[in-house]
């Protein structure tokens, strides 16, 4: 009886002691985050018209997710539209969950309408500003939302606490059907139409038509600092951001913090996130956030009007009647004002770059045209069709099976191995007077195969075929350093020296320039198969991508995890 009575005495000892111990636990433990996507077909109005249009839960912009660094995420998405459909996590590193990454027919068949899929992965080692998106045709055009990370609980940002935090996310607007619009382009090979407006937090502002009343307004209490989250959710256009009034600190840029600097203007490419400070300081009032295009590609159509939302002062001291200043824009065309804005990213500390390089690469990027099918009429160039391209290789999606399920279960026949290292022909990239027989790329799936652990350094080319431009390069699976940009032909005997090996920033998305070129670096330590693309979605829709296929490395953790029961079938 004793020994029986000692043996519960001792049981209850341990079962206080243990939950004694859980609460001394720090509360950074991570979490598992449950979420329900229905992606499914809305009304509503704008620029005077009512449009039905694809959202997620009737939301435009979509909902926003906010986690911590650490947390797990399962996000269920139901399609409930008649469009096929994936969602992208656009900058999420996917450590070993490709399968969770969204590319349509790259790694996951599309969710098809009425089907589903649940998309899981955790954040590891990000904090800052990325977005989710539609990748499946021009969905993204209104299926779209932020994703903030914020540190573990215990950390902090590194810079003081904002009072209040905003996302906002600039978007392109079409009075159309945004799929009807991109259809059209591909029957006839022609340039698709311009957007109607650009918007901010779904609203195209006060100096639209019918847009006055429903214009974004942002609260801030005099001398307060708050943190912007700043979204470049466009499909086909790079855009300047100017504030009336007010200077920026930026703070970072693709979930990565940067060594901060001030500003008047910021410029984004489609897919780059920036997150800025500002401190409101100026007489309280009524400021204009404005946006408008930087359109580098010369002669080419783009949307040239502006969106703004309100910056205003919360005093209860502003006549109603107050109406916003507005900001004076860098002029549509100004390469150098975004050129100084992009080259001022700086890590916030010196950067241990692995090396040495084991995978030396040189991409061309850029336009190109293709003949127009015998009895067909073309709405390119002289009755010709549009075409984008890598290498001169122009990137088709496949259509039946994805490129990462076919790499699975060794199915031939989807995509071939033989994206090369270097373009087939040398000639001066940037030059006047390309020869014609340059201009006309092969279209293929090809893959370019990396060895887990590569040290892999890249340089972005970009070409003068059909015109110059800059193209906002998105790579998927992975975070890199930017080393270098700059204009004409990459030359390594001189243009080495100006790599930057010390505090080189870390993004997921770079701008090569207008006739110019970039350098990357990263590391492949994340097995799968990885789109790189140009993030202008008519030139993702033209060909201008590739992808990288990621060699398991030893052992279970340097392996991509099995495919999920749920992925959607081919």
């Amino acid at each position: 009886m004793e020994a029986s009575m000692t043996s519960s005495a001792t049981r209850s000892f341990f079962f206080v002691f243990i939950v004694f111990s859980l609460a001394l636990l720090p509360s950074s433990i991570a979490e598992v985050q449950h979420h329900d996507f229905v992606v499914q077909e809305t009304p509503v109005k704008r620029l005077c018209k009512s449009h039905k249009i694809i959202t997620v839960n009737g939301q435009f912009p979509g909902p926003a997710i906010e986690v911590r660094d650490g947390d797990t995420l399962a996000v269920r998405v139901v399609n409930r539209a008649r469009y096929n459909v994936t969602i992208h996590w656009h900058g999420i590193r996917q450590m070993r969950t490709a399968w969770a990454d969204g590319p349509e027919f790259v790694t996951q068949c599309p969710i098809r309408p009425g089907e589903s899929y649940t998309y899981r992965f955790t954040i590891q080692g990000q904090e800052g500003t990325l977005w989710w998106h539609a990748h499946s045709s021009w969905l993204r055009a209104t299926v779209y939302g932020a994703l903030i990370i914020r540190p573990k609980d215990g950390n902090s940002y590194p810079f003081a606490q904002p009072k209040r935090e905003y996302p906002v996310l600039l978007g392109e607007w079409w009075n159309k059907n945004p799929i009807d619009v991109v259809r059209q382009a591909t029957r006839t090979g022609g340039a698709p139409n311009v957007s109607d407006a650009f918007t901010v937090n779904g609203q195209p502002g006060d100096l639209y038509k019918c847009s006055s009343t429903s214009t974004t307004k942002l609260p801030v209490k005099p001398n307060e600092t708050i943190l912007l989250r700043f979204v470049n959710a466009a499909l086909n256009n790079e855009l300047f951001i100017s504030i009336a009034g007010h200077t920026m600190t930026v703070v970072g840029a693709d979930a990565s913090y940067t060594k901060s600097f001030t500003t008047s203007v910021l410029m984004l490419g489609p897919g780059q996130t920036t997150d800025v400070l500002l401190t409101a300081n100026q007489p309280p009032s009524r400021y204009y956030i404005a946006a408008h295009a930087y359109a580098s590609a010369q002669g080419a159509p783009f949307d040239n009007t502006t969106t703004t939302a309100v910056l205003e002062y919360d005093c209860g001291c502003l006549p109603g009647s107050a109406k916003p200043s507005l900001p004076t824009l860098p002029a549509f065309n100004d390469t150098a004002t975004a050129t100084s804005f992009v080259t001022k990213f700086r890590s916030p500390a010196p950067v241990k770059l692995s090396s040495p390089v084991t995978e030396q690469l040189f991409l061309t990027v850029g336009l190109g045209l293709l003949p127009c099918p015998r009895g067909k009429t073309c709405g390119g160039p002289n009755g010709t069709r549009f075409s984008a391209s890598m290498n001169n290789a122009s990137f088709v999606l496949p259509s039946t099976y994805s490129i990462l399920q076919a790499h699975q279960n060794s199915v031939s026949g989807v995509f071939t191995v033989d994206f090369p290292s270097n373009p087939p022909v040398t000639f001066d990239y940037t030059g006047a007077n390309i020869s014609r027989a340059l201009w006309q790329p092969t279209r293929a799936t090809k893959v370019h195969r990396l060895k887990y652990g590569a040290v892999v350094e890249l340089v972005l080319q970009g070409t003068n075929i059909f015109t110059g431009e800059n193209h906002p390069i998105h790579l998927h699976g992975y975070d890199f350093y930017v080393l270098a940009q700059g204009f004409g032909n990459f030359n390594p005997a001189t243009d080495r020296a100006k790599f930057n090996l010390v505090d080189p920033p870390q993004r997921n998305t770079v701008g090569v320039p207008v006739k110019g070129w970039a350098v990357i670096r990263f590391v492949a330590d994340n097995p799968g198969v990885w789109l790189m693309h140009c993030h202008l979605d008519v030139h993702i829709t033209w060909g201008l991508a590739m992808a990288f296929l990621v060699e398991n490395g030893v052992g279970e953790l340097e392996s991509l995890e099995p495919p999920p029961a749920d992925l959607p079938a081919c």
